[in-house]
């Protein structure tokens, strides 16, 4: 079987379906097929990069660039990662759900990956008071402990 790295390099873009729940809402584990171009530059914020970390291939967003590096996250995650360019095998250039494909080029796309980066602090928090609203229930004996 060829690896992913094989595949960019023949074909120039990969298509696979996704594995992980790190950039939901807007991909879905087993469900969303994605496209993925060969790099050919440098990415900006925003893109969705695909690279290889140790055996894992990864598929997260660019939140900005730093010198020769990305600081990477994935949309449903809460820490940043710092990727060096060379790790970068790809970049998401569309995405198929339900039958319907989204290029990243579409307007609704842009305006979700905008304001999904822009609501970040809002998510952090929210996920942060749940946290810790579940644990006192559970230390007071409301919820079961898990």
């Amino acid at each position: 079987m060829s690896s992913f790295e094989e595949i960019l390099e023949r074909d120039g873009k990969l298509i696979y379906k996704t594995k992980g729940v790190s950039m939901q809402p807007m991909l879905r584990e087993n469900r969303d097929l994605v496209v993925i171009a060969r790099r050919e530059g440098p990415l900006k914020k925003y893109d969705v990069a695909f690279y290889k970390r140790g055996k894992a291939y990864v598929l997260h967003r660019v939140i900005r660039t730093a010198g020769e590096d990305y600081l990477i996250r994935g949309d449903n995650t809460y820490t940043i990662e710092k990727v060096p360019q060379e790790a970068v095998l790809g970049v998401l250039t569309d995405f198929r759900r339900k039958e319907k494909n989204y290029s990243v080029n579409d307007f609704r796309y842009r305006c979700y990956e905008r304001i999904w980066c822009a609501a970040y602090p809002v998510r952090w928090l929210a996920v942060k008071v749940r946290r810790k609203l579940g644990r006192l229930l559970r230390a007071a004996g409301v919820l079961k402990k898990r």
